[in-house]
């Protein structure tokens, strides 16, 4: 991306539209700040001039994030506690959001997506195999490795 001069004042309304327009994280943010070609100093003023207008909060963006992954995409906690590290949310912000999400939801929609993994599985005729891709499934899709334990060992009870 080529990099783009702006004035503090000309960055302001382009950065609030940019963070109106969905939740953003700090990082993102100060990304795309460095982007107009500001300056440290002039970033920073410019976030705590974001946040103090509320146009910037981490933690309303970690519990939309988390909700959105969660529901849309069925990831597990484990996965959702990596993408927003990587974001560079605070540890706070990452607990308070996968508190947002229902142990009720959460299992219910554990159970679905096993479900729909034994379906795809149902030709596979080696107990360790389907075993094995079931697990590598859920894992991947971040939930605890204790939950998805208990789910396998119920495979050899369920032929």
């Amino acid at each position: 991306m080529a990099l783009q001069n702006f004035t503090p004042d000309q960055a302001i309304p382009k950065i609030k539209q940019y963070c109106a327009y969905q939740e953003r994280c700090h990082a993102e943010v100060k990304d795309k700040l460095y982007s107009f070609g500001l300056h440290r100093k002039e970033v920073d003023e410019i976030i705590a001039h974001l946040i103090g207008e509320n146009y910037l909060n981490e933690e309303r963006f970690a519990i939309h994030y988390a909700g959105g992954k969660f529901r849309i995409k069925h990831w597990g906690k484990n996965k959702i506690k990596q993408a927003l590290k990587q974001k560079q949310v605070s540890d706070y912000c990452i607990k308070k959001a996968l508190k947002e999400i229902h142990d009720a939801d959460y299992i219910k929609t554990f159970k679905k997506l096993v479900e729909q993994k034994m379906k795809t599985l149902t030709s596979e005729k080696n107990i360790f195999i389907k075993k094995k891709k079931l697990q590598n499934f859920l894992l991947m899709k971040g939930y605890e490795n204790d939950l998805v334990r208990v789910e396998v060992g119920k495979i050899g009870k369920r032929v």
